[in-house]
């Protein structure tokens, strides 16, 4: 019976891959993945990055569609630096719990209190956050653009733990907001140590997302991109990963002859795997869910954007 499911899901597959293909030929489209996608949807993108790779891949596209595949402020991110463009994804419902935990009011009364201090923001959050903010920040670069700005007094938003990583990285005075990637912050110190154990012989590589005592454990601490990056380009043969389980299809792909374990079987994102194959070919067929950022917010969320594209 099961290998019968199985066979009726690779043809069920093959056709939606057949039809994707037609309908972005007929809509003039491009394809994004999140890193954190799942596999099928990995296989069939035209680009597979993190989340400010993949923005920028769609202000430089000449498709007229781009279809997004990860959560929604990653469709606005694309929407504010594309805005000429038809953004859509696969669903709505695609959140992201951490950048919910900041709002607009919040962070105008913080703003308040802190007069002389600059508002850096993590890409992880909403359009009218970015709009409330001086510059942005992916995980890759958070150092380098807080180190950038003049004031020496930062108001960082929304990840706490990013947040702690870049403080122990620069001399600015920094107030942190209180949110955090659901996903990230469950990974313990028992999981590692576990996992260490088990695999003594392999390298421990994690997301600055991971709560503080987690990251102190890391043979090497870095954004999604750079953890696939520094495991291809390492001797090393094997590795535990801290960071989303979806990350293993790209590692899988530039190192197979090395061996990936995952430092917790609770590192997968609820809301990035919510999109599938079956709801890809669907909104390109409809051309929705489609992302709208209203043009006052885009035009002050792009500024933000674009000062951080200035940071080398």
């Amino acid at each position: 019976m099961e290998a019968l499911a199985l066979e009726r899901k690779a043809e069920q597959n093959r056709e939606l891959r057949e039809r994707l293909l037609q309908l972005k030929k007929e809509r003039n489209a491009i394809i994004l993945a999140h890193y954190y996608q799942r596999d099928e949807i990995q296989e069939v993108a035209d680009f597979r990055g993190d989340s400010f790779l993949l923005a920028q891949k769609a202000a430089q596209t000449d498709a007229d569609v781009i279809v997004f595949c990860g959560v929604h402020f990653m469709g606005e991110s694309a929407k504010i630096l594309a805005p000429n463009k038809t953004v859509i994804i696969p669903d709505e419902r695609a959140g992201c719990p951490m950048a919910d935990m900041v709002n607009v009011d919040g962070l105008r009364k913080l703003k308040a209190q802190h007069p002389n201090a600059t508002v850096v923001t993590y890409i992880n959050s909403s359009a009218e956050i970015k709009a409330e903010t001086d510059i942005c920040c992916t995980s890759a670069n958070a150092v380098r653009v807080v180190n950038s700005v003049e004031s020496d007094e930062i108001i960082w938003v929304p990840d706490k733990n990013l947040g702690h990583y870049v403080q122990q990285n620069t001399d600015k005075k920094m107030i942190i907001w209180e949110g955090y990637c659901n996903t990230h912050d469950m990974l313990t110190v028992k999981d590692v140590e576990e996992m260490k154990a088990k695999y003594p012989n392999a390298e421990f590589v994690v997301h600055p997302e991971c709560r503080p005592e987690v990251v102190a454990l890391g043979d090497f601490v870095g954004s999604t991109t750079a953890i696939i990056k520094y495991c291809k380009e390492s001797d090393k043969k094997e590795f535990i990963v801290g960071t989303e389980d979806g990350t293993g299809y790209q590692l899988r792909l530039d190192s197979p002859d090395k061996t990936f374990h995952f430092a917790s079987k609770y590192l997968v994102c609820p809301n990035m795997k919510v999109n599938n194959l079956k709801k890809l070919v669907k909104a390109l067929e409809t051309m929705q869910p489609q992302i709208y950022v209203p043009n006052d917010v885009a035009d002050k969320a792009r500024l933000s954007l674009e000062r951080m594209l200035l940071v080398k």
